[in-house]
């Protein structure tokens, strides 16, 4: 069977059916680093959630065959947790106009095959076609270089952010807390933001 790429969003009720999938694929990928993320079902169920009950929020898959081995998310930041909308509003932007891409993950041997453009494209033309959005943002952990798990082949994705027209904003800046694989409990992270102006297309 060949790969594809389609669209889902919280107005289509196959997404809820397709939880349990993404749930195991985030804590597939996200065990390496630089999240080094220790998931577990029951988060991630409930963190999905999140994209089932909001009706703009979308999931762009990629499935080989009915499997998914990779997803990229999205939805408007109001309808995201606080400690990503704060930063935001404490420097005066209206988060009502912008809207937050999430995760995405990509099995390895899926990796290299111009996939992760199409999870750019697919939440972009997702975020135009809502209407009254004038920004698109990311985040990614910020890891020291001399983290003891840092792989000596370790690429960051800045570098591909800035290629797809993505400015990193120090200023933008938040924590979230997470267990990684060696740690006994959560602790916060350091998250920086990424955006876009959405009338610019890459």
């Amino acid at each position: 069977m060949a790969v594809g790429v389609r669209l889902l969003t919280g107005r289509d009720p196959e997404l809820a059916h397709r939880v349990p999938e993404l749930a195991r694929l985030r804590i597939e990928v996200f065990r390496d680093f630089p999240y080094l993320y220790a998931g577990t079902m029951d988060y991630e169920m409930r963190y999905l959630a999140t994209y089932v009950n909001c009706p703009d929020s979308v999931v762009v898959l990629v499935e080989d065959g009915r499997d998914v081995v990779g997803a990229s998310t999205g939805l408007p930041l109001v309808a995201e947790d606080e400690a990503f909308q704060r930063p935001f509003v404490e420097r005066g932007y209206d988060i009502a106009t912008v809207f937050y891409c999430g995760e995405s993950v990509l099995q390895k041997d899926y990796r290299g095959q111009g996939l992760y453009a199409k999870f750019f494209t697919g939440r972009e033309q997702h975020a135009r076609a809502l209407g009254g959005m004038k920004l698109i943002t990311l985040c990614g952990v910020e890891r020291p270089v001399d983290h003891p798990r840092r792989p000596a082949d370790y690429v960051p994705l800045d570098a591909v952010w800035t290629r797809f027209g993505y400015v990193r904003h120090p200023e933008l800046a938040t924590t979230f807390s997470w267990q990684d694989l060696d740690e006994p409990a959560e602790t916060a992270k350091p998250m920086v933001f990424w955006t876009k102006a959405l009338d610019v297309v890459a």
